[in-house]
């Protein structure tokens, strides 16, 4: 009886074994290193609300279903983001404000990682020297440099990004940020202590896998993590279209200046 037995183990312990593929090797530029060069997206809630979230009603109620968020299972590692008491106040004040401050309603630029998960696609542009990230919202890009060019002229919406390859991962250290940006329509927001790691590994032909380790100690108790897949756009002649949505946003942004006509 003992031998069925003993195979029966091995067997077991070795399926794990047979059921391993290797693990997926990127084609590579000319210089060698993987070839990132393409147009991606996110397909997940994330933009709506980067911690896991039920449906609701929109900002607006007139708006109906067409403004409302939809569910999502979120993109925080541990579901939670640590932020500390009074920055969470903030953080509800915000999401209940959200249509009059959310920056995406006034069509600012996303920011990081912000950029990486909005409902619109981007493209990678690729080179020795450095990597173009650009974005349909907004026409917003960032150039990752490849060589440290050394501090930041000043902070901005989309930081001050450099790069380095780690085996088949591009590694992307940000920072220099406004504190004006966003990290979704909930009002996840942060300061201009932002730091964001993050790192893009081809996972097949036609996804990575996307990493950003998010630090701000003005904001919260330690660095958390967000993870998602993204997706090659595969369509003919897939390319990124124009959204420059400041024309939809100027009644928002600028109403309250228009001159009142006199009732005399």
């Amino acid at each position: 009886m003992k031998a069925p037995i003993v195979v029966a183990v091995l067997l077991i312990s070795a399926m794990p074994v047979i059921g391993q593929s290797p693990a997926y090797k990127a084609p590579r530029t000319a210089d060698g290193k993987p070839n990132l060069n393409g147009i991606w997206q996110a397909f997940n809630e994330a933009n709506w609300d980067i911690e896991p979230h039920a449906a609701a009603a929109g900002a607006l109620a007139l708006t109906g279903a067409i403004g409302a968020t939809p569910p999502g299972m979120g993109v925080v590692e541990g579901d939670a983001i640590p932020y500390q008491p009074a920055a969470l106040e903030k953080k509800r004040a915000n999401y209940k404000n959200r249509q009059a401050l959310d920056p995406e309603a006034k069509c600012y630029l996303p920011g990081v990682p912000r950029a990486t998960y909005m409902p619109q696609p981007f493209q990678i542009v690729q080179s020795s020297t450095a990597i173009l990230f650009a974005y349909q919202y907004a026409a917003a890009v960032r150039t990752i440099f490849l060589t440290d060019p050394g501090p930041a002229p000043a902070d901005s919406w989309m930081g001050w990004s450099v790069g380095k390859w780690d085996g088949d991962t591009l590694v992307v250290d940000a920072k220099s940020f406004n504190d004006q940006t966003w990290f979704d329509r909930a009002g996840n927001f942060h300061s201009d202590a932002l730091h964001v790691v993050e790192r893009y590994t081809p996972a097949s032909p036609d996804h990575l896998l996307y990493e950003a380790t998010i630090e701000d100690p003005k904001v919260f108790t330690r660095p958390w993590k967000i993870s998602m897949p993204l997706y090659r756009r595969v369509e003919k002649n897939a390319r990124l279209m124009e959204f420059k949505c400041v024309e939809f946003a100027e009644e928002l942004i600028y109403g309250q200046l228009r001159k009142q006509s006199s009732n005399k």
